[in-house]
Formats: structure tokens, sequence, C-alpha cells
């Protein structure tokens, strides 16, 4: 074998190094050199500085090759989507500060920063996978290390219970993709993604196959009737581990998804549209609703997350090179304004204990500046302009629309009525509603401020910066 191929897997690689480096140092911070309050200020930046350079050094993207046979396959396309990843775990990774250094986690910093990393190199493998077998690979680097992140504080809330929730799902979701992926094995007698649709011709027992495998993939996407598990999750797991699994676990699985339909199911287009068509409606639909119910904020934004979801469908249903633009963009912008809003819930739960919508009355009053952060940004969710999130939402009802989908448009379109309705709630409850006992004025930590500056910037600049669209367009492909 020429392990000089190993070389041309330069983002996989130089990730690898700075999670070597981060458990190094973990592993060699000695307790007698930790402060009062936990380990030194300097190991919560040493891995944003390690990711910041591994970002940089990673950011051109390089030409398009085959590696170990087709087992690993490299397209410009992927250096973007790794870079959003990259960049949504910098923040969140900032947004962590507060929290490990309490007292019952700053011990953990080394293994939260260790497993998150670990669920990033997955993705990397996921989106960069040309076999199926290297597609499985990924997936369960991502998924295990995960599981553990959200029974992160075992004692603490549901956090264990929520652990319990995922990897369950995250087993019964993986048997039935690998089911799945058996049969399609099974009447081609190949997994690599460039020989299989030579062998697609939509028999019945490929279609099963494929139903196999979208289920699995929709656990992952958390998409109606496949949801269930996601509102407990959010609400027990800690709630920066939260925000990393709805906005960077999502974006990397639905690249994939849509991926994987472009190279591999192409001759079953037909069939997945359909399937695609009714769970886009279902997943928006649905989550609305429910979001509607919701008295705990974590909740609210587990619909609101299950229903940004189906939106990204709109941009996978047509297999276009407008629609892969439209996924990578409205993926960049959700979770610039996800993370904020999680962000700002973070901060709030650490200093408050509270989670209630209502326990946001009057917070206006007593943090005016989060108040407002936490507005645009649920602005920005909702897709009203002049926020990023309202170009995101256009590209891709454009892209839906340009492949045909005008009743699933109009059906989204009324939707974000309703998605706006229940952000408004929390913005009533902030600005409006009346308060004998606000949460109190508090002061957010750099970190935390810092997190939420780029949030901010991404929010307004996203919107306004149309060479980051065109940018992202270059380099789309599809059917």
């Amino acid at each position: 074998m020429d392990y000089s191929q190993f070389l041309y897997m330069r983002e996989e690689l130089s990730l690898i190094a700075v999670l070597v480096i981060v458990f190094l140092a973990d592993l060699f911070v000695s307790p007698d050199s930790r402060k009062p309050k936990g380990i030194p200020a300097w190991y919560t930046m040493l891995p944003v500085i390690l990711l910041v350079i591994h970002t940089a050094i990673n950011l051109i993207p390089g030409t398009a090759t085959d590696l170990f046979g087709g087992m690993y396959h490299y397209v410009p396309m992927h250096t973007v989507i790794k870079s959003v990843l990259n960049v949504g775990t910098i923040i969140v990774f900032l947004m962590a500060h507060e929290w490990l250094k309490r007292d019952d986690t700053s011990f953990k910093q080394g293994e939260f920063y260790v497993l998150t990393l670990s669920t990033l190199l997955g993705m990397y493998l996921m989106i960069s996978a040309g076999h199926f077998l290297m597609f499985f690979i990924g997936l369960e680097t991502a998924s295990i290390p995960m599981a553990a992140l959200v029974a992160f504080e075992k004692y603490r809330h549901n956090s264990a219970e929520a652990g319990a929730k995922y990897i369950l799902s995250a087993l019964f979701s993986s048997a039935l993709l690998l089911f799945g992926l058996s049969m399609i094995y099974g009447t081609s007698g190949t997994l690599y993604f460039d020989d299989l649709p030579s062998f697609i011709n939509g028999s019945p027992l490929q279609i099963m196959a494929f139903v196999f495998f979208f289920t699995g993939m929709a656990f992952k996407l958390s998409l109606v009737p496949f949801h269930l598990w996601t509102a407990d999750v959010y609400e027990g797991a800690p709630t920066t581990v939260t925000a990393y699994l709805s906005v960077i676990s999502k974006g990397s699985a639905a690249f994939v998804l849509l991926t994987l339909l472009i190279k591999v199911f192409a001759p079953m287009i037909a069939n997945w549209q359909e399937v695609l068509f009714w769970i886009a409606i279902a997943s928006i639909t649905i989550a609305n609703i429910f979001a509607v119910r919701q008295q705990n904020i974590k909740r609210l934004m587990a619909f609101s997350s299950i229903s940004q979801a189906g939106y990204i469908l709109l941009g996978i249903i047509g297999g276009t090179a407008l629609g892969m633009t439209s996924l990578v963009y409205y993926v960049l912008v959700y979770a610039v304004a996800n993370l904020a809003v999680f962000g700002i819930i973070a901060i709030i739960e650490l200093r408050s204990k509270k989670v209630a919508i209502e326990d946001y009355a009057g917070l206006y009053k007593t943090n005016p500046k989060l108040s407002f952060l936490m507005t645009i940004a649920l602005f920005s969710l909702a897709g009203i302009p002049p926020f990023a999130g309202f170009f995101s939402k256009f590209f891709i009802f454009m892209a839906a629309f340009d492949a045909g989908f005008h009743l699933l448009v109009f059906i989204a379109l009324v939707n974000t009525v309703i998605s706006l309705y229940y952000y408004l709630l929390i913005v009533k409850a902030m600005y409006i509603t009346p308060s004998e006992n606000p949460i109190p004025t508090f002061r957010s930590d750099n970190y935390t401020k810092l997190g939420l500056a780029l949030c901010t910037l991404g929010i307004i600049g996203l919107g306004i910066a149309s060479i980051v669209y065109q940018s992202i367009d270059k380099l789309s492909f599809g059917l």
C-alpha cells in the first residue's frame, strides 16, 4: 500500500494533530499547577487556538482526488463544509468556558474537548467517504462520543437519561441503516459510491434498502417521524452540548445525505424525491405545531431544530448544484443563529438556573444586550429581513421551487408564519411580559462575549457579504 496517500488527507491529519495535542495537554497538566477554581484559563484557549490554526491552514480547497482505491473521496466542496463545522465548533468551545470552569466540571475539560474533536473527526470521515464502510465508520465515530457528551453531567438534571435515550436511538438507527446497506450490497455486490449507480435500478428490494437507509439518516437529522428522542435529549443534555448537537451534527448529516442521494441513488430520484417531499412537510408542520405548546425554552428550540431540518430537505430534494449551494449556505447561517440562541440560554441557565420561557419575562430591563442579541438571532431563524436567515431561506426555497416543488415551497412559506409566532413568544416575554422577579443583571465572561460577537457578526454579515454565497456556488455539484 502507498502510505504517501495519507498526506492528501490534510484536513483529517491536522485535526488528529489537534486532538492529540489537546489529549496530551490534558494528560500532563499537573493538578498541583491548577488554580483554586480549576484548570488554568489558558487551557480553554488551547483547543480554540489550535482549531483556528487548523481551519486557517485548510481554508483553501485542494484538487479533487480519490485515495485508497476509492474509499476516500475528496472534492473542493468538502473543504467548505468542514470549515463551516470548524467555525461552529470554535464558537461552541468559547461558549463552553463558563460551564467547564465550574468545580464539578473543571476536571473534565480535557474529556469534553477530546470527545468533541472525536465527533468532528467522525463527521470528516463521513463527508469524505467514497465507500459505505468508510461512511459507517465515520458515522459511529461521530455518534458514540456524542452520547458521552450528552451524558456529561450524569449526576445533574436529566443528563444521564438523555444520554441513554440518545445512545439507544443511535444504535437503533444504525441497525436500520446497516440493514439497508446489506440489501444494497446484496443487490449490487459493491459498496463503492462510484460503482453503485450502474447497479441501482429501482427494484422492490432496492426501494426497501433505501427506506431503511433513509430511516437511519432521518434519526440523525431528527426528522419526523423519527424525531421523538430530540426534545428529551436537548432538554437533558448540557446546553453547550445541545448547541453542538443541533448545529454541527445536523449540518454534517444533511450534507452527507445530499451527497449520497446524488452519487448513489441518482437512478431512483423519483422514489426518493417523493419520500423527501412528505417527510419535509411532516417535519416542518408537526415540529412547528408542537413548538407552540412548549414552556421549556430548550424543548422549544428542539422542535425548532426539527423544523429547520425539514427546511434543509428543500435544498436536498432537487439534487441540483443550486440545492447544494443553498444547503451549505443555510447550514452556515443556521449555525451562527442557533449557536447565538443556545449561547444565551446557556449563560442564563448557569447564572440563574432558569430555562422556562416565562422566566425570561423582563429580561430586557436587567440584561438589554443579551435580549437584543437573542432577538436578532430568533429573527434570523424565523427568516426575517434584513438578517442572514432571510437570505438562507430565500435561497433554499428558490432551489426547491426551481426543481419544480411549488406546493412544498408554499407549505414551507406558510409554516414560517407559525415559526415566527413561537419565536415571538420569547421576544414578547423579554420585552413586554412584566415580572416581579426577573433574571438579575449579570456580566458574561469574555469567552462567551467573543462567541456571541462572532455569531452576531455572522447573522448580520452573511446577509450582506454576497461573496460567501458566490464562493460556495462555484464549488457545488449536482445530478
